[in-house]
Parts: structure tokens; C-alpha cells; sequence
């Protein structure tokens, strides 16, 4: 077992803790212990913050502890309803790394019997404050003790940056490690005994922030699933500017060359292109890069005479090309990030900008510190530098030295959808090839690694594809086959490596479609000849 019993101990010895913390206060001689070298398990404490009063924490401060019964809950602030929870134990408290810190987070814990022994610690999304409630519910109705946090910010704007340098690092960084250390304690404290695995759940920042805990704090947790991970931040925001600039004519922040309904145009004459390349036409392209020229051109939809619904402009054509592209510098040809897979088109609206580019105030308040700063005059070769050099230490996770997560026994399993169009798939595949370059070998990856390339899914979840990777949200159990948490489980606890994992397509509350899932660089190959919709009907290879 990974977890350190004693790494993460209350800051003192009480007389409730005296059988479980003997030796860490100096009694109980040595050599001796059970059979099993087990550490007696001390009594739970009551859900009531009196009974936490002789706790004290490192760097945290309890804030509340309040009872909820079993069924559904409705979290204070929030207008979702999560049902078929266990009764639980919510503890509110508060990390402070730093003086500047000012981490909020909630930890779950079921009473009783429910409690499966395990915790799981959830992401974020975005640059948001808003804890992932609904990540939460889903990990409880398996069982675990759930924790999450604001990571470090109580408003949407990112002037708190500004104001406090520090809680840049813990959005950007620290935030998962702060909570869960003083999460890890208050567990212990509540059940009488130490977790005996610890997960860590997120996609998009929640991906970026699982990436954090890999690269930086290694032995928090025994396994990580990072979806969608935006950990190549900097790079990320040079994308949504090198996106919002392509699709307008220079110093026009209103005029948009392509348009949603143009994008779907492309998306539609893509797919049909290239749908059957996989030998089942399924309405998803099995894996863009095999959507070559040949096969799917933009420039094929160029109008001939007049702009129409089912064609596009030069100028339409052109912003479709730079944005496939990704941004580069002018000087060099650096590939500043990844371009975009083929499919994905559909969603670039989203993150097109309107009036300003996506995530302008990264800009704006963190990298130049100017509220007038105008990214019309950004350049692609200078201003990139200068904000590797000050920003990207901070909030980027692209170190693909992972040999202390690995030597810890960590294990860490990465989903991204192909027709994602916020964080380019080709990043995580990238990061991958990395890492996999730096452990030497197919084999010496494998052994904790795994990435999975979702066809057809969009960011984080959702598409045209078999997109559902867990559980239907109720308190049935499903198998680890099915379940990315459950299956994460299953490869820490018994070294089974998820490489059977079977997504599926839900359509009114019915699985309509499966397929497996293979992990990176195979792929699922149909056999030409039993039922398409059946993931028994494919192999990886």
C-alpha cells in the first residue's frame, strides 16, 4: 500500500488517538504488533465540528462539519440535485500553503458501512472556482470518500491573480496537493484510520491538475485519470488568440470569416468522407489522421461562384487552413501547439471568441499585467517567449519525467476525445510520445500508462461516438470493464491494466453501441463480419 500512515499525521497526540498514534508519540517500543504489523483501528468521531475540536491540521483550518442524510442532496449555492447518496459526513475547511493561499474545499464521508475503505479527490473546470459536485456524487455511490476544492479563488474574473501572485500557483499547480494532504488527515481523523488508496478524478483544468499531481507531487495519490488534460496551458491560450486572429480580418473583432452553421458544413462533408475508412459506417471517424488530402480536402468546399449555404469563401477557406494548422512562429516555424484533427470542426465555435479571444484576461492581467493590452499586436515569436519565461512555470504541467510517479507505484490512465475542440487531441498524444521516449521503451510506459483516444468525442464527454466511460449516475454498480474509476481500481489493486475497457453509446437511457477502447498506439479494428454495434465485434491491435 502506497499511502504513508504516518506521512500525513494531526499535528498532535490526543487521547482519542493514543491506541493509533503510539508510536508516533514516542510509546510502544518496537518489534513487536500483530501478526499482520497492522496499527489498531481508533474510534470514529461523530459528525458534529465539537468533536474535532482537538484536531489540528498543517496548513488547514476546519471551518464546518455538518450531517446529511442518505438519498438526494442539494448542494448549498448550486441548483443540482444529486440523488442516491449515502448518508455522509461534510466537512468544510480551508488550505493555506502560503500566506497568500486561500484554498476552500469539502470532504464526503459516508457513514458506516458505505464507506468502501478509499478516497477519491476531484478537479476543476476552467478557470472557475466551482467545485465538481456531480464528479463527487459519482465516486460516493461507489463508496469513496470525495473531496473537492475552489482551487484556490473565490470569483470568476482572474484579477485574483493579479492581486495575489501566489494564487496563481495554486490554480495553476499546488491546489490538488494542499487539499488532499490536509483531506488525507481529516479522513483519518473522521473513520479512526487512514484511507487505504487515494484517486484523482478531473478532465479539462481537472485533467491539467491530475497532470500537476504526476509531474510534481507523485506519492499523492495510487492512481490518476486525467481527461481532456489542458496541462500545456500557455501554449493552449497562444491557440484560442492564433484561432480568434485567423478567423478575422485584421483589427476586426466583430467579423467572422467562418461561421457555426460553415463549421458544421465542414464537420458533415468530413465525416462523410471518411466514416468508412474504419469498414463501418457508424456517422464517427474511427481516427482522423487517417483522414488524409486524399480523402477530405477544405479546399474542396471553396465556392465557384457566389458564397452559398453548401460552400465556403476563399477567406472561409483560408481561416479553416490556419486553424488546422495551429499557431506557429512566424520566425522560426515552431509548432506552437498542435493543430486540429479532422471532425473536430463542428466545435470550434465555442472557442472562436466573441469580441475578444478565449481567455483574453490570462493576457491581459497574468502574462502583461496591462488592462489595455490590445492582442491584435501580439507577436507569435517575441511575446511567446516572454510569457514562457514569466507565466509557464507556473501553471503549465509538461514535464514528461514521470519516473517518481512510477517508482511510487502510481498509475495513470488519460481519455481525450478526437472530435474535442478546446484541448487538441494531438497534445495528449504528444505529452504521450514524450513520455514514452523518456522511459525507453513501449514496455517501460505500459507498465503505468495508459492513453485512450475517444472517436467521436467531443471535450470531456458527450459526441457522436461511444462517449459514456462510466457509470449511469445511479447507485447500480457497473462493470470495471465499463467504469473508468472502477477500472482504475481494479488496475492498482490487482495490476489488471484497463486495456478492455468498453465505451458506449446511450441514446433515452439505452446502450445503443459499444466499442472498446485501446489504449495508445493500438486501435479498435473491425472483423468485417459480426454485428457493427458490438464491441465484440472489434479487436485492438
Amino acid at each position: 500500500m502506497k499511502m504513508k500512515t504516518m506521512h500525513h499525521r494531526l499535528a498532535r497526540c490526543t487521547p482519542a488517538w493514543m491506541a493509533l498514534l503510539l508510536a508516533a508519540c514516542g510509546g510502544g517500543g518496537g518489534g513487536g504488533g500483530s501478526p499482520a504489523d497492522e496499527p489498531p483501528v481508533a474510534a470514529a468521531r461523530a459528525c458534529t465540528l465539537e468533536a474535532f475540536a482537538d484536531v489540528q491540521l498543517e496548513q488547514a483550518t476546519i471551518k464546518a462539519v455538518t450531517p446529511v442524510e442518505a438519498g438526494t442532496y442539494n448542494p448549498p449555492g448550486t441548483m443540482q440535485q444529486l440523488a442516491d447518496l449515502p448518508a455522509f459526513c461534510r466537512i468544510e475547511a480551508v488550505a493555506t500553503p502560503t500566506s497568500q493561499s486561500e484554498i476552500h474545499f469539502e470532504l464526503w464521508v459516508p457513514e458506516g458501512e458505505a464507506w468502501n475503505g478509499k478516497l477519491v479527490t476531484t478537479g476543476n473546470g476552467g478557470y472557475s472556482p466551482a467545485l465538481s459536485y456531480g464528479d463527487m456524487a459519482y465516486a460516493m455511490r461507489q463508496g469513496y470518500a470525495v473531496m473537492g476544492g475552489d482551487t484556490g479563488h473565490q470569483t470568476e474574473d482572474m484579477l485574483w491573480g493579479v492581486t495575489y501572485p501566489e494564487r496563481i500557483v495554486d490554480w495553476g499547480s499546488r491546489s490538488i496537493h494542499a487539499i488532499t494532504v490536509a483531506g488525507k488527515a481529516l479522513l483519518e481523523a473522521k473513520r479512526g484510520q487512514a484511507a487505504q488508496r487515494a484517486y484523482y478524478l478531473g478532465c479539462s483544468t481537472g485533467g491539467h491538475q491530475g497532470f500537476a499531481e504526476a509531474q510534481r507531487y507523485p506519492e499523492d495519490f495510487d492512481g490518476i485519470i486525467a481527461g481532456a488534460p489542458g496541462n500545456n496551458r500557455t501554449a493552449l491560450n497562444i491557440e484560442f488568440m492564433w484561432r480568434f486572429r485567423a478567423n478575422r480580418p485584421q483589427n476586426d473583432n466583430l467579423t467572422q470569416y467562418v461561421t457555426p452553421q460553415k463549421l458544421r458544413l465542414i464537420t458533415e462533408r468530413a465525416v462523410a468522407a471518411c466514416d468508412a475508412l474504419d469498414g463501418v459506417t457508424d456517422g464517427v471517424i474511427n481516427d482522423p489522421r487517417a483522414c488524409t488530402s486524399a480523402h477530405f480536402d477544405v479546399t474542396s468546399l471553396q465556392c465557384t461562384g457566389a458564397e452559398a449555404p453548401d460552400c465556403l469563401t476563399a477567406d472561409q477557406v483560408r481561416a479553416a487552413q490556419l486553424i488546422y494548422q495551429g499557431p506557429r512562429n512566424p520566425r522560426t516555424g515552431e509548432q506552437l501547439y498542435p493543430g486540429w484533427p479532422v471532425g473536430s470542426e463542428a466545435g470550434w465555435s465555442s472557442y472562436m471568441g466573441a469580441g475578444e479571444p478565449v481567455r483574453a484576461d490570462f493576457w491581459r492581467y497574468w502574462v502583461f499585467e496591462d488592462p489595455h493590452w490590445n492582442w491584435w499586436t501580439f507577436d507569435f515569436d517575441r511575446d511567446v517567449s516572454y510569457a514562457r519565461a514569466k507565466i509557464s512555470p507556473l501553471v503549465d504541467q509538461t514535464s514528461t519525467d514521470l519516473s517518481a510517479f512510477k517508482a511510487a507505484g502510481g498509475k495513470l490512465l488519460v481519455y481525450h476525445g478526437w472530435s474535442d475542440p478546446v484541448v487538441s487531441a494531438f497534445d495528449s498524444i504528444n505529452y504521450y510520445e514524450g513520455v514514452r521516449t523518456a522511459q525507453g521503451s513501449q514496455e517501460a510506459v505500459d507498465a503505468f500508462y495508459r492513453l485512450f483516444l475517444v472517436p467521436g468525442m467531443g471535450h470531456c464527454s458527450g459526441g457522436s461516438g461511444a462517449t459514456t466511460l462510466r457509470g449511469d449516475g445511479t447507485a447500480v454498480p457497473v462493470a470495471p470493464q465499463r467504469d473508468l474509476l472502477a477500472a482504475m481500481d481494479r488496475w492498482v489493486e490487482t495490476g489488471q491494466a484497463p486495456d478492455d475497457f468498453i465505451a458506449s453509446r446511450v441514446a433515452g437511457g439505452q446502450v445503443t453501441l459499444t466499442r472498446p477502447l485501446c489504449a495508445y498506439p493500438k486501435q479498435a479494428v473491425y472483423d468485417g463480419q459480426g454485428d457493427p454495434n458490438d464491441a465484440a465485434s472489434f479487436r485492438c491491435e
